[in-house]
């Protein structure tokens, strides 16, 4: 299957999965979208409540303002796949479960796969919790780090500037520096599928014949 068939197959599963009891309170599944080609994902949280309404992941305040820091990057959102840890809203925008983290990780790890991304943001700390286990979203924000072979770019959750306004600078700083980040993303992978040259073989001897 290509990457959209299986993108769309994942799609599909979320929207019919029963795993956990956010599916019961949720008005729409929001498994994610982006193009299958796309060198970028971004992974949030969970959906809220606009999100849920329309079953498209950041299209509240906090996507308008994500739109304008990819913009900042060089980027459209068409440009980008954007997920969620959770694929159901958890009721009045809590916080995810353990267990409603765990039920929804099959479609997280089946996207990344069908993507193959050579750059995965993690927006907030469910998502960075995923490879930073422990870390702090304020300590390692905009640190990229290389983990199985991948990029993965820590970075706040653009909700975090409408809440506290005072990280909206450090925000837009981390979101500057993505076209660095994808640069030596780029440039690794082309490194790695460069073809090697075979190696030259030594030179025959050359031996003097005799004459008798």
């Amino acid at each position: 299957m290509s990457a959209a068939e299986l993108l769309q197959q994942i799609a599909d599963d979320v929207r019919t999965c029963t795993a956990c009891r956010l599916h019961q309170s949720a008005m729409r599944a929001v498994p994610g979208e982006g193009p299958p080609d796309a060198k970028v994902m971004f992974i949030g949280e969970a959906p809220g409540f606009h999100e849920d309404r329309q079953g498209r992941p950041f299209v509240g305040a906090a996507g308008q303002f994500l739109e304008e820091l990819l913009a900042l990057a060089g980027l459209r959102r068409s440009d980008v796949f954007i997920a969620n840890v959770i694929k159901h809203r958890p009721p009045d925008n809590r916080d995810p479960e353990p267990d409603e983290i765990a039920a929804c990780s099959q479609f997280l790890e089946r996207q990344i796969a069908a993507l193959n991304p050579l750059v995965i943001v993690t927006l907030g700390r469910f998502s960075m919790a995923r490879w930073f286990p422990g870390e702090k979203i304020s300590r390692i924000h905009g640190q990229p780090r290389w983990i199985d072979g991948r990029l993965i770019v820590p970075m706040m959750h653009p909700a975090a500037a409408l809440h506290q306004p005072q990280y909206r600078a450090l925000i837009e700083a981390d979101f500057r520096r993505l076209p660095e980040f994808i640069a030596q993303a780029e440039a690794r992978s082309a490194h790695s599928a460069a073809p090697v040259a075979p190696e030259k073989p030594d030179d025959p001897e050359v031996q003097q014949l005799s004459l008798f």
